[in-house]
This record gives C-alpha cells, structure tokens and sequence, in this order.
C-alpha cells in the first residue's frame, strides 16, 4: 500500500483538500482536465457575501499545494482495482497507483439556450451570470454594440426549479450572486436602473440577508416577483420583457438594454462510469449516505467533495473539500493500521 491519493478536478473544493492532504503528510496527484488549476473560479470577478476577489481565494488556497504534484490538460479514463490499491490511467496513458480518490470535479452551468423564450444566442443584449461577471471582471459592461446599460434585468432560477428542464432544484448561490452581481453593476454605472426578476428570494447564508437588504436600501435595487414569460428584441436592440406581477397578479412589461440571465448548476458526471459513481435524483453524485457519509461514495475508497455532490457557494466547497480530505487521511491511516499490525504511522 502507498500513500498516494489522487483528487480529480482542480477547483475550490479540491485546492482545498489538497492541502489538507499535504498537511497530514500523504502524497497527493491533482488531475484537472482544463488548462489550469481554480476551476470556476478563474471566470469570476469577486465572490458574496463579503466582496472578496476570485484570484486572491485561487493564490490563497495554490499556495498550500505544498509537493502536491499537479497534471492540467489531463483526464482520467479509467480506474481499476479497489481500495487501498487503485491504479489510474490518464489520457496521457501514465499509470497512477492510489490508496484512495476524491473526485471534486464541481459543476457545469445551465445550457441557457434551452430556454428559447428568453432569446438567448439570439438577442445581442441577452447575455448569462458567467459573461457578466467576465464584464465586471474588466470594468467593462456595456451592450453589444458598446454603450453603457441604463437599464438592467437580471433574471433569477435560470435552469433551476424547473419542471421543464428536469431540473426541480434550487441552484442555492443564483439569488445572492444575482444581488452581489447587481450591487457591484451599481458601483461601476451609478446611474443603472437594475431590476431582479424573481420566484422566490433564497439568501440563507451568514451575511447574506444583509447583502439583500444592502442592496435596495444604498443601491436602490428593485425586486420584481415575477416569472419572465417571453423576451423580445425591438428595433433598437433593446428588449421587451413580458411577465406577470406575482404578488399584485397583473401582467407587466419591461423594457431594458441588458437582460442576464442568472444560470444554474447542473451534475457534472462524466466520471460516473469510469469511477462506477452512483447519482442521485438531481444527476450529482450520491454519497453514501446524505446525514453521516455525506464525503463517502458508494465505493469504498472513493470519496466525493465541493460541488460534485450538489450546488454549493465557494465557501462551503472549500470546507467540504477539507472535511474529505480528513475522511481520507481517517481512511489511509486505518488501512495502513490493519497493513501494520497495529501500528499507526504518523500523519503528520
């Protein structure tokens, strides 16, 4: 047996356990199939409730990577053996020996296209939460055609808690993000009219009632309660938004030059078959079990954190990184024990 784990996927929630990892003295493989390490977080520009900027949580938690050896470009197409004596192969073909897995590969946003009423890939001004805060990110929204927006819908439950794209679940970050994103609009163009089109407002977190409160009472945000029901391109490029007033039971119309569409998450399981994952009824991975094994899979030996188990706010998949990270150390610690007749090794 060795002391090689290796973590799949490179985002918040594996940095995190990563380090963790490298702390209690395993030797750790990171597998990340994109060009570099941060996952999501590479696209955002700061993070709720408290404003702080995406790249210094990516250099804070890069910087506890310690030995941790790192393969970006890579993928992982196949796994064999069981616990504690895996062996990995990438599609590089290198073969990887591992006492345990984590698979923390996160998400994948909400395809807005599937929503044709909403116009998006059609309309100019119709744009998703991910190219905004690419936007904000570079102090630069502006329409499609360069001027700046007087007047901004951001719509709420995009691919979320919908019966008609089979995806009944709330996305949990979408109404906080969509208040973060709006205050920070403000900031850049004081002079914006911002309106959150809603179902429900769903800010549940430490500081996040605040944030909602902040943003209507300094930013003067307006919140409508109301589902779009259709968005239409006028002859100036601007939109006309149709939706009924859930609260007063009347039909409303909008016009606006910029509509974003705030986009949820959906199950990133192109590891089921190759890790034999199970999924749940929300097509993010299953955990043993949801109260107890909450970073145990089915397999034993293979554990699960951040994302990959259900949205989750970069917080929490920070810290559900590091809870899966000490599930494992517990899992190679008791396995060298029985290997050592007893003997417990140093993990520190």
């Amino acid at each position: 047996m060795n002391n090689n784990v290796i973590i799949i996927g490179g985002g918040p929630a594996g940095l995190a356990a990563a380090g963790k990892l490298q702390d209690f003295g395993l030797d750790v493989v990171l597998v990340e199939k994109q060009p570099r390490i941060g996952g999501h977080l590479n696209k955002w520009y700061k993070v709720f409730p408290d404003f702080t900027d995406a790249s210094e949580i990516t250099a804070n938690l890069t910087a506890g990577l310690g030995k941790t050896r790192i393969l970006t470009n890579t993928n992982v197409t196949s796994i064999e053996g069981s616990a504690p004596n895996f062996l990995v192969t990438t599609s590089t073909g290198e073969k990887i020996n591992a006492s345990a897995i984590l698979v923390s590969t996160g998400y994948k946003h909400f395809d807005a296209t599937l929503k044709e009423e909403y116009g998006y890939g059609i309309y100019d001004n119709c744009i998703t939460s991910v190219e905004l805060d690419m936007m904000l990110k570079e102090k630069n929204v502006k329409t499609r055609d360069g001027k700046i927006p007087k007047k901004v819908a951001m719509i709420h439950c995009v691919g979320s808690r919908d019966e008609k794209v089979n995806n009944n679940y709330c996305s949990r970050v979408c109404c906080t993000n969509a208040i973060k994103v709006a205050i920070e609009i403000k900031e850049q163009n004081p002079d914006c009219q911002i309106f959150c089109l809603y179902m429900d407002i769903r800010v549940f977190g430490r500081g996040y009632e605040e944030l909602y409160r902040t943003s209507q009472e300094a930013h003067g945000i307006q919140f409508l309660r109301g589902r779009l029901s259709e968005a239409s391109e006028k002859t100036d490029s601007s939109l006309l938004l149709r939706l009924e007033d859930t609260l007063t039971a009347k039909p409303m119309r909008l016009s606006v030059d910029l509509m974003v569409l705030m986009v949820g998450m959906e199950g990133n399981s192109e590891l089921a078959s190759v890790a034999d994952l199970k999924l749940g009824c929300d097509r993010f991975y299953a955990t043993a079990h949801q109260q107890y094994s909450n970073n145990h899979s089915h397999r034993e030996g293979i554990f699960l954190g951040g994302a990959a188990t259900g949205p989750k706010a970069i917080m929490e998949s920070i810290t559900d990184g590091r809870s899966a990270a000490a599930e494992i150390a517990s899992f190679v610690a008791k396995n060298q024990r029985i290997i050592n007749n007893g003997q417990v090794p140093s993990l520190v």
